[in-house]
């Protein structure tokens, strides 16, 4: 296998633009960055690529997931579905995160979700795909858990998720997943709706992609 090199997602979140939210001179502080990306082929199989740190560049997470998608756009609110939910197992409620994606509705998405859990207006409505409807669900009641969140848009050439997305068998052996021992914090549930801040008093109602619907067309 190919040496796997890429540059700290912290430096690239810092480098990209953020739909709809200003860069504050604290962006910098994230406690965890979440690139995700997913792929899609004719003959509907496909992948998801998860890759997390912390602000240190220490590797929290590394998954390269072989799946199968109706399309490319499901395929990318998967993966952050996916990579949100693995990281939400683990981390502190009060987390800082920051988000790495190379689809631009998804990111702007994210960011007015984010909007929208602190009770302010989002600037414009969101636009989710019809067969994406289920991962925006769980993707909102992630957003709405953490402290702040909020997600960069970066090219598809610089996403280090992209190759674990795209020849996720290339990777089966550098999978890296969360040891609870290292991480801080207890699983939070959650509720499935987002309208407040704190909403860990109700059951989460969305399944990850992993126990779900992955493998059924959506």
């Amino acid at each position: 296998m190919a040496a796997y090199s890429r540059p700290a997602l912290r430096n690239l979140f810092d480098d990209s633009p953020t739909p709809h939210i200003a860069h504050p001179p604290r962006t910098h502080h994230r406690d965890y960055y979440l690139a995700a990306d997913g792929s899609f082929r004719q003959s509907g199989e496909g992948g998801l690529g998860v890759l997390i740190e912390t602000r240190d560049g220490r590797t929290v997470a590394r998954l390269a997931v072989p799946d199968r998608v109706p399309d490319n756009n499901v395929a990318e609110y998967r993966a952050l579905h996916l990579g949100l939910d693995v990281l939400a197992e683990h981390a502190e409620s009060d987390a800082r995160v920051g988000v790495l994606v190379d689809h631009d509705d998804l990111a702007a998405n994210v960011n007015r979700a984010t909007l929208a859990s602190m009770g302010d207006r989002p600037p414009h409505p969101y636009r989710v795909p019809r067969a994406a409807r289920h991962h925006w669900r769980g993707i909102r009641a992630r957003v709405a858990r953490f402290a702040e969140l909020r997600a960069a848009r970066i090219n598809s050439r610089e996403n280090p998720a992209h190759p674990l997305a795209n020849t996720p068998e290339q990777y089966r052996g550098a999978q890296v997943r969360p040891d609870p021992d290292d991480l801080p914090g207890e699983p939070a549930d959650l509720h499935d709706e987002p309208g407040t801040r704190d909403r860990r008093s109700e059951p989460e109602q969305v399944p990850p992609p992993s126990r779900a619907d992955r493998h059924a067309s959506d």
